[in-house]
C-alpha cells in the first residue's frame, strides 16, 4: 500500500494502529517519546526537579529532621546501620544531587550522611545516562547507584530494606486507565492513533513506517520524519470486567461516588506502586513521598469537563487521582497517608514561604495578552528583575526558547536579554522563589507593574483544585 495523499479525503486521517485501552497506548508512546526525544525532554516540559534545587533541599531538610527525631526517640538505634534512599523516576539526577548536597551540609555530626546509599531508579535509559553524567551528582559517586528499570520491577530489592522513597512527577506517567460508569457497567476509554493528514506526504514508505511504529523500533523510526506531535487520537468506550482491575473493590466503590458517564483517571501504576513501596519500606522508615499534579477534590473528579490528561510532544501525562490513591492506601492498611499541596510541603520544610515563577507571573494585575513573543518579553524581564537579588549556589543557565513571530528588532533585544541572564540566576520558569527573595526584588518588580499586595495574596492562596500535590506515608 502506498502512502495516502492529502488529495484523497477518503483516506484521511490515516490509521497508524488499532483501538486499545489508554494505558496500553500510553506505555507505547512513552517508549517512543523517551527513545526518540529523551535528550530533549526540557524542550517540551519542565519538572520541579530538572534544574531548580529547592525541592531537593526541601526533601533533604525533611529527611534530616525526621532522622534526628527518630534517633532521639530510639536511643538504642544501631548508628552504623545502612540507610537506603530510593528515588523513582530519577530523571537527569538533579534532585538526587541537591538532596545529597543539602543532607551532607545539614549533617554536621556525620550521623546519617555516611550511612546513605542513594539508588536512582529510572526506566528510560536516555534519562539515566543524563543522571550518570550529572557533574553535581558525580561528587557523591560513592553514595549513588543507578538502576535502569521500571518501578514495577523492583523484586530484586528485599522486603523492608529501604528507609526513604521519593517519587517525583512519575505517577502521572505510569499506566493509567480512564474509566466511567454507565447503566451499571464500567467502561474504559480506548484510543486509536491516526496521522494528521497534513503530514502524510512526509511518509512515502508508509507500510515500513507503520511496521516500525507498531514494533516501537527505535532503530528504524529515526529514519522517518518526526511524527509524535502530529498523532490524532480517536476515542471509543468499551465495557470492561472490573475483576481484571487491581484493587477492583476499592475502584468499584470509588466509582459509585462519581456521576454516570463522568470519566475519571484510574492511575493503575501509581496504585500498584503504593503496594511496592509498602513492601520495600523498613519498619520505622522515614517513608514514602510522591509529588505530582492532580486532585483529591471530589468536585473536580465529578466534573465532566475536567482535563484527564495533557499531551506534550505527543506524550500523555495524566492527572493523578489522589482521592482514589488514598482509598487504595487505606485498603493496603496504610493509616498514615497525608495529602497536601507541594508548595505547602516545600514551604514548611524550608521554613520559608515560597512561590514558583509561574505563580509570581500570575500575580501581575495586567499580564500581556498579545503575541506569544510579548509574553516571552514579560517573562524575561521578570526574571531579570528577580535575578538582581536571587543567587543560586548552582551554575545552571536557563533554557528558554523564544517564540516564533517576534519582529526582528524585538527578537534581537530578547535574545540579548536572555544571554544576559546570569548563570547563577533563576534556572527555569517553575523554580521556587522565597518570599524574602521576592521582597528584595520588589523595586525592580514594581517597575514592571507588579504590586506587593497581589504577591502577598498569591503567597497565601490555598492549593488550586488541580495542583501539584504531596502524598506521603511513613513506614509501619
Amino acid at each position: 500500500m502506498s502512502a495516502p495523499t492529502a488529495k484523497d479525503p477518503d483516506a484521511l486521517p490515516q490509521l497508524v494502529g488499532d483501538f486499545k485501552p489508554v494505558d496500553i497506548w500510553q506505555a507505547h508512546i512513552n517508549r517512543l517519546f523517551y527513545g526518540l526525544l529523551g535528550t530533549r525532554v526540557r524542550e517540551f516540559y519542565q519538572t520541579f526537579a530538572a534544574a531548580d534545587y529547592r525541592l531537593g533541599y526541601a526533601l533533604a531538610e525533611n529527611y534530616w529532621r525526621q532522622s534526628v527525631s527518630r534517633a532521639q526517640a530510639k536511643k538504642g538505634e544501631l548508628k552504623s546501620a545502612p540507610l537506603i534512599v530510593m528515588e523513582w523516576g530519577a530523571g537527569n539526577g538533579n534532585l538526587a544531587a541537591c538532596f545529597l548536597d543539602r543532607l551532607k551540609e545539614l549533617d554536621t555530626a556525620q550521623a546519617f550522611f555516611p550511612r546513605i546509599t542513594y539508588i536512582c531508579v529510572e526506566q528510560e535509559s536516555a534519562l539515566l545516562e543524563q543522571a550518570k553524567q550529572n557533574v553535581d551528582l558525580a561528587k557523591h559517586k560513592e553514595r549513588v547507584s543507578f538502576e535502569c528499570r521500571a518501578v514495577e520491577d523492583l523484586s530484586s530489592f528485599g522486603d523492608g530494606t529501604v528507609d526513604r522513597i521519593i517519587c517525583n512527577e512519575l505517577w502521572s506517567e505510569l499506566p493509567t486507565k480512564l474509566v466511567l460508569r454507565k447503566e451499571g457497567d464500567i467502561k474504559e476509554e480506548q484510543l486509536r492513533p491516526n496521522l494528521n493528514e497534513k503530514r502524510l506526504a512526509d511518509f512515502p514508505e508508509w507500510e515500513k513506517f507503520v511496521e516500525a511504529f507498531d514494533a516501537a523500533d527505535l532503530e528504524a523510526l529515526p529514519s522517518f520524519a518526526s511524527f509524535l506531535g502530529d498523532l490524532v487520537w480517536e476515542r471509543e468506550y468499551q465495557s470492561v470486567d472490573a475483576k481484571t482491575f487491581p484493587f477492583r473493590r476499592t475502584v468499584t466503590e470509588f466509582l459509585k461516588g462519581i456521576d454516570e458517564e463522568v470519566l475519571v483517571p484510574y492511575n493503575v501504576g501509581a496504585c500498584l506502586s503504593l503496594k511496592e513501596a509498602q513492601r520495600l519500606l523498613a519498619p520505622g522508615a522515614i517513608g514514602f513521598s510522591s509529588l505530582d499534579a492532580g486532585t483529591a477534590d471530589p468536585r473536580v473528579l465529578n466534573d465532566p469537563e475536567k482535563p484527564c490528561y495533557t499531551v506534550q510532544g505527543g506524550q500523555f501525562s495524566f492527572m493523578v487521582n489522589f482521592q482514589l490513591l488514598q482509598a487504595v492506601a487505606l485498603h493496603l492498611g496504610i493509616q498514615t497517608g497525608i495529602i497536601e499541596s507541594q508548595r505547602d510541603f516545600v514551604s514548611r520544610s524550608l521554613g520559608a514561604r515560597v512561590l514558583n515563577v509561574m505563580d509570581l507571573l500570575a500575580s501581575h494585575p495586567y499580564p500581556p495578552e498579545g503575541e506569544p513573543w510579548e509574553l516571552d518579553a514579560f517573562i524575561l524581564r521578570t526574571l531579570e528583575a528577580v535575578n538582581q537579588t536571587y543567587r543560586s549556589s548552582y551554575q545552571r543557565r536557563i533554557e528558554f526558547p523564544i517564540a516564533e513571530g517576534a519582529p526582528a528588532k524585538e527578537r534581537v533585544e530578547l535574545e540579548a536579554l536572555l544571554r544576559a541572564l546570569p548563570g547563577h540566576g533563576v534556572p527555569d520558569t517553575i523554580a521556587y522563589l522565597t518570599e524574602a527573595e521576592i521582597q528584595a526584588a520588589m523595586p525592580a518588580l514594581e517597575k514592571l507593574g507588579y504590586e506587593n499586595e497581589g504577591i502577598k495574596e498569591m503567597l497565601q492562596f490555598p492549593a488550586q483544585p488541580v495542583d501539584y500535590m504531596h502524598f506521603s506515608f511513613t513506614g509501619s
